[in-house]
C-alpha cells in the first residue's frame, strides 16, 4: 500500500470514528453507561447487596470502565492535540484515569473517587455545560462579594467576642467560637430561640446587633451571590446566541457566495452554448443544399 493511500485510509477511518462518538446514539449510550455506573456506585455502599451481588456489580463496573477507557482512547486518536485543548475533554480524561490508579495502599482513598465518574453528564449534556461554564464565568464576580463578605464577617466576629464572651462562652468565647455561631446565625438555624433570644435575656439590645449582621450578611450579601449567577448565566446565554448567530451568518454569506459564483458559471456556460448554437445554425445556413 502507497504512503497516499495509507493516508487517505487513516483520514477516512479518523472520519468515521468522528462521526460515531459525535452521534446522539453514542452520546446517549455513553449518558446510560454513565447513569448505571452511578446506581452501581451507591449499590457498593450497601453491605447487604455487595454480600449478595458483589461479584455481578465489580464485573459490570468493569465492562463499564473498559467503554470509557476505550472512548477516550477513540477520542484521542480522533482529536490528537484537539482533546488536550478542550478542558471537558481533559476532566473526561483524569476522572477515567482516577478509575485505573489501584485502590490499595496509600492509594486506598482512590476507590472513594470513583464515584466522580459520576460527574461526566456535566461533559455529556450540553445544558448541564451550559450551567457549569456560566458558574465558572461568574469566579469573579462572586470572589469580590466573598471577599467583602469575609471582611464583614470578620469584624462582627471580632465585636461579638468583646461583646458577649464573658457572658457566653460556649458561643462566643473565641473568635473561632464566634466565627462559627455567626455563621449559624448568618444560614438562619436556630439564630432567634437558639441563639439571639437567650442572649437578649442578659443584653435587651443585643438585638440592635443581630438584625443589621442578618440583613446585612444574609440578605443582601447572598442575594448579590444569586444576582452575580444569575447574570453570569443571562451573558454566558447571550455569547452563545451570538456565536450561533455568527456561524449561521457567515454560513449564509457562503452558501450565497457559492450559488452567486454557480450562477456565473452557468451563465457563462449558457452564452457559450448559445454561441455554439448560433454557429451551427449559421454554418447550416450556408450549407448547399
Amino acid at each position: 500500500m502507497s504512503s497516499g493511500n495509507y493516508i487517505s485510509s487513516s483520514t477516512n477511518w479518523s472520519q468515521s470514528l468522528k462521526q460515531l462518538i459525535e452521534s446522539h446514539s453514542f452520546q446517549g449510550f455513553i449518558v446510560t453507561l454513565i447513569v448505571i455506573n452511578a446506581i452501581l456506585l451507591g449499590m457498593e455502599t450497601s453491605t447487604n447487596l455487595m454480600a449478595n451481588y458483589g461479584d455481578a456489580i465489580a464485573i459490570i463496573d468493569n465492562i463499564i470502565l473498559t467503554v470509557f477507557v476505550l472512548e477516550i482512547i477513540v477520542r484521542l486518536y480522533v482529536y490528537r492535540l484537539k482533546f488536550w485543548r478542550d478542558p471537558w475533554s481533559v476532566f473526561d480524561f483524569c476522572v477515567v484515569f482516577i478509575a485505573l490508579v489501584p485502590a490499595t495502599g496509600p492509594f486506598a482513598i482512590v476507590r472513594a473517587l470513583r464515584v466522580l465518574r459520576v460527574l461526566r453528564l456535566l461533559t455529556m449534556i450540553p445544558s448541564m455545560q451550559r450551567v457549569v461554564g456560566a458558574l465558572l464565568s461568574a469566579i469573579p464576580g462572586l470572589s469580590s462579594i466573598a471577599f467583602v463578605l469575609l471582611i464583614f464577617y470578620y469584624v462582627t466576629a471580632v465585636m461579638a467576642t468583646h461583646f458577649f464572651s464573658a457572658a457566653y462562652p460556649e458561643w462566643f468565647g473565641t473568635l473561632g467560637r464566634s466565627l462559627y455561631t455567626l455563621f449559624q446565625i448568618m444560614t438562619l438555624e436556630s439564630w432567634s430561640m437558639g441563639i439571639s433570644r437567650p442572649v437578649m435575656e442578659q443584653f435587651p439590645y443585643a438585638w440592635a446587633f443581630f438584625i443589621p449582621f442578618i440583613l446585612i450578611a444574609t440578605f443582601t450579601m447572598l442575594n448579590l451571590f444569586i444576582a452575580i449567577i444569575v447574570n453570569a448565566m443571562q451573558r454566558y446565554t447571550s455569547e452563545e446566541r451570538e456565536e450561533t448567530a455568527t456561524i449561521i451568518h457567515e454560513s449564509q454569506e457562503h452558501i450565497e457566495s457559492s450559488l452567486h459564483e454557480e450562477v456565473v458559471q452557468l451563465r457563462a456556460e449558457l452564452k457559450v452554448i448559445k454561441q455554439l448554437l448560433l454557429e451551427t445554425r449559421d454554418n447550416q445556413s450556408l450549407a448547399p443544399k
